[in-house]
């Protein structure tokens, strides 16, 4: 992209990934006057002279914006930024295209097909090369999350509840973990199969993702068990934080698009370091049998380690 800016000097250039699961592009990297402004935007395939593109994955030159039919002023008016030409030319790999490159306002003149033909032969190599990078995240990023709730799995949890708990006998500070267990799940897939039981847990794991504070880190540990790992947050702050996830699953009508009204509940069972464990192990094993005292006494409860 550096060497697209000294060859053919603009105003602003950004490069959009296509996110196939929502049909969108996302502005990834931008620069110019208002470039950060357009962090996490988004355009749906179609949308826009960058939408075209990646929904034909033919190339463009637009070098009078607002007469083009395929010109959306969105992002325009979000930013204030005068677009009057564009260079737009889809990135390719293994005959897929995976996102566009956006070159805007060339200084000096019109955009040409010189500078058409020198952006394809430099974009062909980088697309193979961010296609590459993109799937050795997504492999590496497999090896440690939940295929189902997209929440990170037990082998995650243990390795990062280990560097954490270093990092509080450091600096002398408090961690807590939640440990829960669904109540009547065993119900839901034996009345309405094992599909639904898969969805309820994927609804799980998107009510427990907001109600948990962004520094906080999310497992399903097996099963219909989820673990919240709470840095820096005493065993007041966990009640606080576990009594808005118990209320949020009582609450919640499950499987609803698929024409059913399903209800369960949760037991919590809460751990902290220093007070109750000094180990990984150690404090899984107490904020579960905490959960345990709940499951065994009523259920839909919270209760604390001792």
């Amino acid at each position: 992209m550096e060497k697209i800016r000294q060859l053919i000097p603009s105003e602003a250039w950004s490069v959009l990934m296509v996110d196939e699961e929502h049909h969108e592009l996302v502005f990834e990297a931008a620069r110019g006057a208002k470039g950060r402004e357009l962090a996490a935007f988004r355009l749906k395939i179609g949308e826009g002279v960058a939408g075209w593109v990646a929904d034909t994955g033919q190339p463009a030159i637009v070098n009078d914006a607002v007469r083009d039919p395929r010109f959306t002023r969105r992002v325009d008016a979000r930013t204030q930024f005068e677009t009057r030409s564009i260079l737009a030319a889809p990135l390719v790999s293994r005959g897929r295209t995976i996102g566009v490159l956006e070159i805007l306002n060339k200084l000096g003149g019109g955009f040409t097909r010189q500078d058409l033909a020198l952006v394809l032969t430099l974009v062909e190599p980088c697309a193979i090369a961010i296609e590459n990078a993109t799937l050795f995240q997504r492999t590496e990023q497999l090896t440690i999350t939940d295929d189902l709730t997209r929440l990170f799995n037990s082998r995650y949890l243990n390795l990062y509840l280990g560097r954490e708990i270093s990092r509080c006998k450091r600096h002398g500070i408090p961690l807590s973990v939640i440990f829960l267990d669904l109540d009547g799940f065993k119900g839901i897939n034996d009345q309405h199969g094992h599909l639904a039981g898969s969805g309820t847990l994927t609804e799980v794991g998107t009510i427990l993702a907001a109600g948990v504070r962004e520094s906080d880190i999310l497992a399903r540990y097996g099963g219909d068990e989820f673990v919240a790992v709470l840095p820096e947050t005493p065993a007041s702050g966990a009640l606080v934080i576990a009594e808005r996830l118990r209320r949020a699953i009582e609450e919640h009508r499950f499987l609803e698009p698929q024409g059913v009204c399903a209800r369960i509940s949760a037991s919590f069972g809460i751990a902290t370091y220093p007070d109750h464990a000094l180990s990984p192990e150690g404090l899984i094993q107490k904020a579960d049998q905490a959960m345990y005292r709940v499951k065994e006494r009523e259920k839909n409860g919270i209760e604390v380690a001792v």
